[in-house]
């Protein structure tokens, strides 16, 4: 671990951590001093996560739950605020991307994706809002995309989870002002991560994957970096919005 400490005595929940964005933030936080309770539905990796940060001399605790399930939500932040004795950060990074023309669209598969990007991640920022506001103080960091800012053919129901991923975090950082808690939205353009691997419309991932490999890529540190740098702000300064997208990304 690193000798500077910005997140020294904070404590973390990183949801979606058993791989990309979140395994990397969950690293980057705990490199920076924090303590992490870190959740997703696979516990090897999560068990492996944890081994890696307490072999940099970090503490991890593993949560392993399903957010396409209420309780599941609503228990790993429970149990991330009784592990750690307090819960100070929480990041909602647990998602998927489903991509497919809308007249072809598997409803179901829509329905999980509306359940993951964003009902789960508003459970989870309203347990934890009423952790933080009593303390006066606390981080909630929202990833959305920039599908959140532009649509695309095949992108309906993604566009449509990441925009209400914005709105919502605006609308929760106003009501969580006078309480002093932080609210951050984080939009990222292409990324080399595993969330192309779910798309199953073979016509759109082929599409999406080949634009992807024309680019330059953002990878899952650059997003987690935007994290560090938005929850080690002093008290007084809340970033709002970071939109990141790799150089080579017009769209």
């Amino acid at each position: 671990m690193s000798d500077h400490k910005p997140l020294a005595g904070r404590k973390a929940l990183v949801t979606g951590a058993s791989s990309g964005f979140g395994e990397a933030t969950a690293l980057t936080l705990a490199r920076a001093g924090a303590e992490v309770a870190i959740t997703a539905r696979r516990a090897d990796r999560l068990e492996a996560l944890a081994e890696t940060i307490a072999g940099e001399g970090g503490k991890a605790h593993v949560i392993v739950a399903d957010f396409l399930q209420e309780a599941d939500v609503i228990r790993a932040v429970a149990d991330a605020h009784a592990a750690m004795g307090g819960l100070d950060i929480l990041i909602n990074n647990a998602g998927v991307m489903y991509l497919e023309p809308v007249a072809d669209a598997d409803l179901g598969r829509w329905r999980d994706m509306i359940e993951l990007n964003l009902t789960a991640l508003i459970t989870a920022s309203q347990a934890a809002a009423r952790l933080m506001a009593p303390h006066g103080a606390g981080d909630i960091v929202n990833i959305s995309s920039t599908a959140g800012r532009t649509a695309n053919p095949n992108g309906a129901a993604y566009s449509a989870t990441k925009w209400a991923v914005v709105g919502f975090s605006e609308s929760l950082r106003k009501e969580l002002v006078p309480a002093k808690v932080r609210v951050t939205v984080i939009e990222p353009g292409v990324a080399e991560t595993e969330l192309r691997d779910h798309v199953a419309h073979t016509a759109a991932q082929t599409a999406v994957n080949n634009w992807a490999g024309s680019l330059r890529q953002l990878q899952s540190q650059d997003i987690a970096n935007a994290i560090l740098y938005a929850v080690s702000q002093p008290p007084h300064v809340c970033i709002n919005e970071i939109l990141m997208r790799p150089t080579d990304q017009e769209r």
